[in-house]
């Protein structure tokens, strides 16, 4: 029997460890992270204020740019604050706050756009029926359970983590409570917990990615059949910046979650995470809404009143 004491706090790592980067790091990031903000802030602001952006695929637009906004908030603010001081302490609780609301946004990042490829796929295949199928009643119902399913899964992947013993050391190497770092800290045999997020984890990935390559099959199908050169280009131009999206989203969390903590490179789960944590969520708005004209009109409205 071994007498263990428990962990209270952690230590994160912040963005980087080297004195002479620190403050460049921390501009850039900066930078971005003010980038997120007027992006996601000024698309909910555009789609609340133009009733022409009163639909469907605007409305779950809204809804992934909030998500946005409050995923890059929990980890950069303190991030850059850790990056500055060299290394920044955070207690247990705050350790576990942060991984479950972290995981609740990450995961419903990951549902809302199976629902815009849907609604999609619905626009183009079934134009004439489009207005009675995607309800505001059918909407509401997907983003409550694209919110659900996130926060459902993000309490799951909080208990299996720390039900773990930490009992020293207590560096994190990230620059956010994240799973793999944390599970290389626990005292104790983490395979079991492991294999858990693994099997969970990959099955949530797979159904998700599997809806959104049958809705974009059915679009690219419908898409070939289309007589008008004009309707078949903008139409798949839309699709392409959902695919582009959806690829770097999943590539970069595959990449950090669906391999073994015990192969875990520091260096390599900082940028893999930068990629699905913050450069996603800040170029979200860019990819999905300045793409067409009544939104670029909605944004010059929105900055430029007087002039209209």
């Amino acid at each position: 029997m071994f007498n263990h004491t428990r962990v209270t706090q952690f230590i994160l790592r912040g963005f980087s460890d080297i004195p002479e980067w620190r403050l460049v790091v921390v501009l850039f990031f900066s930078f971005v992270y003010a980038f997120a903000l007027l992006g996601n802030i000024s698309v909910i602001t555009a789609v609340v204020t133009d009733s022409r952006l009163h639909s469907p695929m605007y409305f779950f637009l809204k809804n992934l740019c909030f998500v946005d906004l409050s995923y890059t908030s929990v980890t950069i603010p303190k991030a850059l604050e850790t990056t500055l001081q060299g290394s920044g302490v955070i207690s247990y609780f705050e350790c576990v706050t942060q991984l479950y609301m972290f995981f609740t946004l990450a995961t419903t990042e990951c549902f809302l756009p199976t629902a815009m490829a849907y609604d999609r796929c619905m626009a183009i295949y079934r134009p004439l029926l489009y207005g009675a199928i995607m309800s505001q009643r059918l909407c509401c119902a997907l983003v409550v359970l694209a919110w659900v399913g996130g926060a459902l899964y993000a309490a799951f992947l909080a208990l299996n983590t720390f039900s773990l013993p930490f009992c020293g050391p207590n560096v994190v190497e990230h620059f956010f409570c994240d799973i793999p770092p944390l599970m290389r800290l626990s005292c104790a045999d983490f395979r079991s917990s492991e294999e858990m997020v693994f099997t969970v984890g990959s099955c949530i990935i797979m159904i998700s990615f599997a809806l959104k390559v049958l809705s974009h099959i059915r679009i690219i199908s419908t898409l070939l059949r289309m007589p008008s050169v004009d309707g078949w280009w903008k139409a798949f131009s839309t699709c392409s910046s959902h695919l582009t999206t959806v690829l770097l989203f999943y590539t970069s969390g595959s990449f950090t979650y669906l391999r073994s903590a015990s192969q875990y490179s520091p260096t390599q789960g900082c940028l893999a995470s930068i990629f699905y944590s913050i450069l996603t969520p800040s170029l979200n708005p860019v990819i999905y809404f300045l793409r067409n004209r009544d939104t670029k009109v909605a944004l010059h409205r929105l900055y430029c009143q007087r002039k209209f």
